[in-house]
C-alpha cells in the first residue's frame, strides 16, 4: 500500500520536525526517523515526488503527518463527473447554478448534470431550467429529502465521479481542476472543496458574521477528514464522490446525513480529502430565525450520529492531565493547576528519554503548552455544548462564575481579533453567544429524546504514542491502520 509515484508530499500544518522526530497526527504522535527516511522527507519538503518511497509517503499520509500533493490531470485523463444536484422549490437557485457549471465547462468539463426534483410544487418550472441548462431531469412524486434526492440522481449516474452539488451553491472557477487529482490515489474515495458565503447583495451582520464562521467552511487548511481529527467533517452542499465507493446517503437521518457518510467511509478504510484551494460559493441563510433555527438542527443531529458512530460525536477530547489541570483553574486553584501541568510535563519527559535530545524541552512544549492551548476548546465546549449544565453550575457554585464568564467572553474576542470580521466586538460576541446557545439547545434536545448522551461526554483518553516511522510502514502495510 504505497502512495503513487509523482505524487509530492507536504507536512500537514499540525505537524513539525524536530532533529530525526516528527511530530503531529491524528491522533497525535511522535515518530522516530531514521536519517535516510529524514532526507527522503527533506527531498520531499524540497519538491521532490514520490519514487520508490511511497510506502514511507503513505504511511505518513496514513497518519495525517503529511499531506499528498497530487500532480495535474492530463487532458486525456480527466475522468466522468456526474454532477448531482438535489432541489426542491429552488428554480431560481437552481437556473443560477446550471448557468454556473455550462460557463465552467470549456476547461473543467462534466459528463452529464442530473437534477433531482425533490416533488417541488412547481414542477415544470423546475423542469424548464433543468432542459435549458442541459442537465437530465429525476423527478420524485414524494418528497424525500434532500438525501434521498441524491440517491436517486447517483442511481442514473453514468460517471466515474459523483459531483453532489446543492442548488443553493456556485461553484468558483478552478473546483474540479483542483479537487480531482486528489482522485488519482486509489484509496481516496471522496474529495470536499472550502465552501464559502455567496455574494448576494446582502450585507447585514448575519451576512456578515456567517462570512467568517458559517459552519459549511471547514477553514484554510487542507488535510483528511475523520472524526476526532481538524476537520472531522465536510458538508455536502458540494462533495466528490468516486462512483464505485458511494454507499448511498442513509435516508432514516433526519439530518447528519453528510457527516454520517464521511465517517462511514473512513470506518471502511478510504480516505476523504478536505482541498480549501477550491471554492465552492453557498447562499446561507441569515434571517434571524433561519440562522438559530438551522444551528439548533445541526445540534440534534449529534445524537443519531453518535449512536451509529460511538464515540466520534464527542464535544471535546483531551488527556486527564489537561482536564484537571483546568478544573482547577475553574475552581481558583492556580497553584494545584501548575502543579497538575508540571507532573504531566515530568511524566512525559520520562516517556520521551531516548527519544528526543531534550526530553525536558519537548514535554514542556508538548504538555504544557498543550495545556495553554486547550483552554479555547475547553471554553468552547462549555459554553457551546455544555451550557445549560454551565448555567446551573454557575447558579449552584458561586466560585465558577468568573470562569463560566471568562469562557463566554475571552474565545470569542480572541476569534474577533484574529478574523478581522466587518463586524465589531460586541456584535460578534452576542452572534456567537447566540450560535452556541441555539447549537448547544439542539445537542441538548436531541440527547433527550433519543436517551443517547455520547454527545454530551467529554472524551478523556487521549495518549500521546511514540513509535518509528518503520513501525508505521509496517501497520500500513498489513492493513491494520485505516487512512484518514
Amino acid at each position: 500500500m504505497t502512495l503513487p509515484g509523482g505524487f509530492g508530499v507536504a507536512l500537514d500544518p499540525g505537524a513539525w520536525l524536530d532533529g530525526d522526530v516528527l511530530f503531529g497526527g491524528t491522533p497525535f504522535r511522535v515518530v522516530t526517523l531514521t536519517p535516510r527516511q529524514r532526507a527522503t522527507i527533506d527531498g520531499w519538503l524540497a519538491g521532490g515526488r514520490v519514487g520508490d518511497d511511497g510506502g514511507l509517503a503513505r504511511a505518513l499520509v496514513a497518519a495525517g503527518l503529511a499531506l499528498p500533493v497530487p500532480p495535474p490531470i492530463d487532458a486525456g485523463r480527466w475522468p466522468r463527473v456526474s454532477v448531482v444536484v438535489p432541489v426542491r422549490d429552488r428554480p431560481r437557485q437552481l437556473d443560477r447554478l446550471l448557468t454556473a457549471l455550462t460557463a465552467l465547462s470549456a476547461q473543467e468539463p462534466v459528463h452529464e448534470v442530473i437534477v433531482a426534483d425533490d416533488a417541488s410544487a412547481d414542477a415544470a418550472a423546475h423542469a424548464a431550467v433543468a432542459a435549458s441548462g442541459g442537465a437530465r431531469l429525476v423527478r420524485l412524486d414524494e418528497r424525500h429529502r434532500a438525501p434521498g434526492a441524491r440517491n436517486a440522481g447517483a442511481a442514473v449516474a453514468t460517471g466515474d465521479v459523483l459531483a453532489f452539488v446543492d442548488s443553493d451553491c456556485v461553484p468558483e472557477p478552478g473546483w474540479l481542476t483542483t479537487l480531482l487529482p486528489h482522485f488519482a490515489d486509489p484509496e481516496v474515495a471522496a474529495a470536499a472543496p472550502r465552501v464559502v458565503a455567496l455574494e448576494t447583495g446582502r450585507h447585514g451582520w448575519l451576512d456578515r458574521y456567517e462570512q467568517h464562521r458559517a459552519p459549511y467552511d471547514r477553514g484554510a487548511l487542507p488535510g483528511p477528514v475523520a472524526p476526532g481529527g481538524r476537520i472531522p467533517f465536510v458538508p455536502t452542499a458540494t462533495v466528490l464522490v468516486r462512483a464505485a465507493d458511494f454507499p448511498g446517503f442513509d435516508t432514516t437521518l433526519r439530518g447528519g446525513e453528510d457527516v454520517d457518510l464521511v465517517w462511514r467511509l473512513t470506518a471502511a478504510g478510504r480516505a476523504v480529502r478536505y482541498e480549501p484551494a477550491a471554492r465552492v460559493a453557498h447562499e446561507h441563510l441569515t434571517t434571524p430565525r433561519a440562522f438559530l433555527g438551522r444551528r439548533a438542527y445541526y445540534g440534534r443531529t449529534a445524537a443519531p450520529l453518535a449512536r451509529r458512530h460511538p464515540g466520534a460525536a464527542r464535544p471535546l477530547a483531551m488527556s486527564p492531565w489537561t482536564a484537571a489541570a483546568w478544573a482547577a483553574v475553574a475552581l481558583r486553584r492556580p497553584v494545584a493547576a501548575a502543579g497538575i501541568t508540571a507532573t504531566a510535563c515530568a511524566l512525559l519527559a520520562a516517556e520521551l528519554r531516548g527519544v528526543v535530545p531534550d526530553p525536558v524541552r519537548t514535554a514542556v512544549r508538548l504538555a504544557g503548552g498543550g495545556t495553554l492551548r486547550a483552554g479555547e476548546a475547553v471554553a468552547d465546549a462549555v459554553v457551546r455544548t455544555w451550557w445549560p449544565g454551565a448555567v446551573a453550575a454557575g447558579v449552584l457554585v458561586p466560585r465558577l462564575r468568573p470562569a463560566l464568564a471568562a469562557a463566554a467572553v475571552v474565545p470569542a474576542i480572541l476569534e474577533w481579533r484574529r478574523q478581522r470580521p466587518d463586524l465589531d466586538p460586541v456584535r460578534w460576541l452576542l452572534t456567537r453567544r447566540l450560535d452556541d446557545a441555539a447549537y448547544g439547545w439542539g445537542v441538548w434536545s436531541g440527547a433527550l429524546a433519543t436517551g443517547e448522551p455520547d454527545p454530551l461526554r467529554p472524551d478523556l483518553g487521549w495518549r500521546l504514542r511514540v513509535e518509528s516511522a518503520d513501525d508505521l510502514v509496517a501497520a500500513v502495510s498489513a492493513g491494520r491502520r485505516r487512512t484518514p
